[in-house]
């Protein structure tokens, strides 16, 4: 009898996991088709139903959705066979059903019915318009934008590093430099546009000099933290093997300090990019924060959500590309620290 139930153990829950397995490539398979369905019912919505006004892009749109679609019906169903991005791809499915439920509910209370007015809440195509025939001028704006917040992150950035190893490292610099952080550092970077704009001789160099102010706080507070932090017993180790002092800094206290400094670095470019957009209204002649003022100047509301969602990809692109950097710097920590 024992060996009986024995023998049979080992096919029983083979036969669970070819069940298990079975269910979830239905469900990757249904949800796949479902995913495809929602897009392209949200091409034929745009396309059958009449419009309340005129949009030139209804047709591209709407064709865009349907191969989009299409793709998903097919791609989803076979992601476990596609790899890496077949993986990817079913771990966005439901988001990719939520965005084409998002847009289908969009189209119907804008284009369709007019729920919200315009010019104030255009239609999905309208935007779509927008990245076809206003790209010149939506994407130099956008290239001087990164223009301008990679220079002013940058020096920011290298300035708040050396500036917190400094006050970390040494009691006599952060004697002289804790009041001056402690007074400036709590006021917003806006609060110094007047200043900064009186004092600089370009509009272009005074926003620098904010986007660097945003930056550079925290950066250089989280620095300090991780310096100061280091645990003692790591210089004293170092320095029965005979260390010294440019060793110690650059071998034990940076390496230490490292999660804190890119704790700093994230908090630095949300700032950074805020007081980006604030100072390109004020001052500056070309940028995504000037292009903001001119849609609405203008009442071009559809320019203005087209600016509002590059400028959210390109946040959400750095951020990742911060994030890349951290994981290959921090690979050594990896385990230890958790983000």
């Amino acid at each position: 009898m024992s060996g009986s139930i024995v023998g049979t153990l080992p096919n029983d829950s083979a036969r669970s996991r070819t069940d298990g397995a079975a269910r979830w490539h239905s469900r990757i398979r249904w949800g796949g088709l479902l995913v495809g369905v929602i897009w392209v019912a949200l091409a034929a919505v745009t396309l059958r139903l009449p419009e309340d006004g005129e949009f030139p892009y209804t047709a591209d749109f709407a064709t865009g959705a349907a191969v989009i679609g299409a793709l998903l019906a097919v791609a989803l169903p076979l992601s476990a066979s596609l790899g890496r991005f077949g993986g990817r791809l079913s771990h966005w499915g439901p988001w990719l059903a939520v965005i084409g439920l998002g847009l289908l509910a969009w189209e119907l209370v804008t284009a369709k019915f007019s729920f919200l007015p315009m010019p104030f809440f255009p239609p999905p195509q309208a935007i779509v318009e927008v990245f076809f025939e206003d790209w010149p001028k939506l994407g130099g704006s956008t290239l001087n934008s990164l223009l301008l917040l990679a220079g002013g992150y940058a020096i920011g950035a290298g300035v708040g590093f050396v500036l917190g190893i400094a006050i970390g490292w040494s009691q006599a610099i952060g004697y002289w430099a804790h009041p001056v952080l402690r007074f400036v550092g709590p006021l917003p970077a806006t609060a110094w546009l007047p200043i900064a704009f009186f004092v600089f001789p370009s509009s272009w160099s005074a926003s620098t000099f904010l986007v660097a102010l945003a930056t550079g706080f925290p950066v250089t507070v989280l620095t300090w933290s991780g310096v100061a932090g280091t645990d003692k017993a790591y210089y004293d180790v170092a320095r029965t093997l005979g260390a010294s002092q440019a060793f110690l800094i650059r071998k034990v206290a940076i390496p230490a300090a490292l999660p804190h400094v890119f704790v700093g670095l994230f908090m630095g470019l949300g700032g950074s990019f805020a007081v980006l957009v604030v100072a390109e209204m004020l001052g500056v002649k070309s940028g995504l924060g000037w292009y903001l003022q001119w849609a609405q100047g203008w009442a071009a509301y559809a320019n203005m959500y087209a600016a509002l969602i590059v400028m959210a990809l390109m946040c959400s692109g750095l951020i990742t590309v911060l994030f890349r950097l951290r994981d290959r710097l921090l690979a050594w920590q990896k385990g230890l620290v958790q983000w």
